[in-house]
């Protein structure tokens, strides 16, 4: 397909700089093959039934962007995927002058020697330490990876907490899965009360999935890939609540993708321990999930494609034109919308 099939305009002031207070207060967006209607985060326990089963992500944020120095000159990486204990793949600004073996400075007695240059100022890293203390290191000297939209990636103290899921535990994102950003422990509390089941897997978002589709076709674009696993334990839940009638619940974009590589074509999961780059677009058939809970997503972006092969790429341009009209939130900190492929009885 074209991506400016998939573009649309979206002023400025309508991108969320901050999360909704408390989270549970964010608006959302009920999309479904009868039509749109606006409500709550909160109000979500309301909208599924005993007997679905929501699928979490437990990745957590590492603060995987650095400041160093090469000899006198400033450096910037922003991690986006690990290749081993000691190493990662990473984007540095400005990359132009990095060259194999050049050594990066972020702190005393902490740096980074360059392995490799890539494409679009991809660079392989390899650091001084490795495994539980290279992220002890990450988390002392580095910072937040925020977008590039949300202040201009510079982020606080408070983006500690604010760009973190209160389920994360296994770390590894560079990215948060920020369908996840909305929940509290009393949504959670009131979702296991109605009978709702909740499972997680884990898939370590990558900064990758910032990048511009800059192809014209959606054929020609190569998407990022990102480490996922899905446990036996987990694949056995999810077939069990869907057997017995039960809708899957994803819970964000990477929740979807790692379900939807992990499953077979009769809808079985499977267990998975491994990369995905799937690439879904209008027309895939979906194996799996039946609801989609997401946040608004960029214009030309493979999210916006991807929510768009999961209901529709004309009703999802009216909801976000209904989002644009009546004031949603937008983005990472944003709104986020409810998708009902299979809607309750």
């Amino acid at each position: 397909m074209n991506v400016d099939d998939f573009d649309f305009d979206l002023p400025r002031e309508m991108i969320a700089e901050r999360p909704a207070e408390p989270r549970g207060a964010a608006r959302m967006l009920r999309v479904t093959p009868d039509g749109l209607a606006d409500g709550k985060v909160a109000e979500l326990a309301g909208l599924l039934r005993p007997g679905d089963v929501m699928v979490f992500n437990d990745t957590r944020v590492i603060p995987a962007r650095l400041a160093g120095r090469r000899g006198l000159a400033g450096v910037e990486v922003t991690l986006h995927q690990r290749v081993g204990l000691d190493s990662w793949k990473a984007f540095a600004r400005p990359a132009k002058k990095l060259r194999p073996g050049d050594r990066i400075d972020f702190a005393e007695g902490f740096a980074a020697e360059v392995m490799e240059k890539g494409e679009a100022g991809e660079v392989g890293l390899r650091f001084d330490r490795s495994g539980d203390d290279l992220l002890a290191a990450l988390e002392t000297f580095g910072r937040m990876p925020l977008p590039p939209y949300i202040r201009k990636g510079e982020a606080d103290d408070r983006d500690r907490d604010d760009y973190q899921t209160v389920f994360a535990s296994a770390k590894g994102a560079v990215a948060a899965p920020t369908a996840g950003l909305h929940f509290t422990p009393e949504l959670l509390a009131g979702l296991a009360g109605r009978g709702i089941g909740r499972v997680t897997v884990t898939l370590h978002v990558g900064a990758g999935t910032f990048l511009p589709v800059k192809v014209d076709d959606t054929d020609d674009h190569r998407m990022h890939a990102e480490t996922g696993v899905v446990t036996a334990e987990a694949c056995a839940a999810i077939n069990a609540a869907r057997a017995a009638g039960g809708r899957v619940v994803a819970v964000g974009t990477t929740s979807l993708r790692l379900l939807e590589s992990a499953a077979d074509e009769q809808g079985m999961l499977h267990p998975f321990d491994r990369a995905t780059d799937i690439f879904i677009t209008p027309g895939y058939r979906f194996r799996l999930v039946d609801v989609l809970l997401t946040n608004f997503h960029l214009p030309r972006s493979t999210l916006f494609m991807l929510v768009s092969a999961f209901m529709g790429l004309e009703r999802m341009k009216a909801a976000y034109g209904h989002a644009k009209a009546s004031g949603y939130r937008f983005y990472s900190y944003g709104d986020c919308c409810l998708l009902e492929r299979r809607i309750a009885p």
